[in-house]
C-alpha cells in the first residue's frame, strides 16, 4: 500500500494526500507571505484527517515551481528533509504541470494547445505551454503577461494576461500526490527562474525547519 504526500508552496501553502493513488485528503492556507510557519501545521492537519501517521508515508511529491524563491526553498527543504527522516522516496514535478494534468482530464479541457500561467510578481508571470494531453512542451518561462500565447489559459496568473482563466486556478496537492508518478521528473532544485533578489543565508533557513520536521518523523 502506498502513502504519498502532496506539497506545493510556489504560490500558497498547499498539501495534500494519496492512498493507493486515490485523493484521501488535502488542504491550504491562502498566506504567500508564511510558508514557513504555515507548512507543517498544514502537513499534520492532512495526516490527522486521513487518520494517518507520518510513518506510514511511502513517499513526498513537492512542487518545485516556478515561483517566488523564499516559498519554494521553504516547500522543497520540508519535502527532502521529511523523506530523509523517514527513509523514503522525494520527488520534485514543475508545479504548472499539476495544473495541466488536471485540466487535460476534465471534460471541459481544451481541444488543442493550453497554457498554464502563475504569478512571478513584479509585473511578470511564469507560464508553459502544453498539448491537449497535458504533456509540457514548451517551458516554463518568466515573462511579461502579454507575451503569454494567445491560448486557452489556466492557473493562478491566468488573469493577469487581461484573458479569462478557463481551467484550474490552482494547484491541486492532492493531485500531485495521487499522480505524482504519471508526472515528469523535474528534480528538486527549485525553478525560480531567475536571481533571487537578495541572498538568503541557506543554513540558518534549513537548520531551523530540520528539527520540526525530523520530530515529525518520530511520532
Amino acid at each position: 500500500m502506498s502513502l504519498v504526500l502532496g506539497i506545493d508552496t510556489a504560490t500558497d501553502v498547499r498539501a495534500g494526500l494519496a492512498r493507493d493513488g486515490v485523493v484521501v485528503a488535502s488542504g491550504e492556507i491562502a498566506d504567500r507571505r508564511a510558508h514557513a510557519e504555515q507548512l507543517l501545521p498544514l502537513v499534520r492537519r492532512v495526516l490527522a484527517e486521513a487518520g494517518a501517521k507520518p510513518a506510514e508515508l511511502t513517499g513526498v511529491a513537492v512542487g518545485v515551481g516556478p515561483g517566488p524563491f523564499t516559498g519554494l526553498r521553504v516547500g522543497v527543504a520540508a519535502a527532502v528533509t521529511m523523506a530523509e527522516a523517514l527513509g523514503i522516496p522525494v520527488r520534485g514535478v514543475c508545479s504548472l504541470d499539476v495544473v495541466a494534468l488536471e485540466w487535460a482530464a476534465r471534460p471541459e479541457a481544451p481541444s488543442g494547445e493550453f497554457a498554464v500561467v502563475s504569478d512571478a510578481r513584479r509585473k511578470e508571470v511564469y507560464w508553459a505551454r502544453y498539448a491537449v494531453d497535458g504533456a509540457r512542451i514548451a517551458g516554463p518561462f518568466v515573462t511579461a503577461p502579454d507575451a503569454v500565447p494567445d491560448l486557452p489559459l489556466a492557473g493562478p496568473g491566468a488573469e493577469l494576461t487581461g484573458r479569462a482563466c478557463s481551467g484550474p486556478a490552482a494547484v491541486d496537492a492532492g493531485l500531485l500526490a495521487a499522480a505524482e508518478d504519471r508526472l515528469s521528473d523535474a528534480g528538486l532544485v527549485p525553478l525560480y527562474l531567475r536571481r533571487p533578489d537578495a541572498e538568503v543565508p541557506t543554513t540558518r533557513k534549513s537548520t531551523l525547519l530540520q528539527p520540526r520536521v525530523a520530530m515529525m518523523g518520530k511520532k
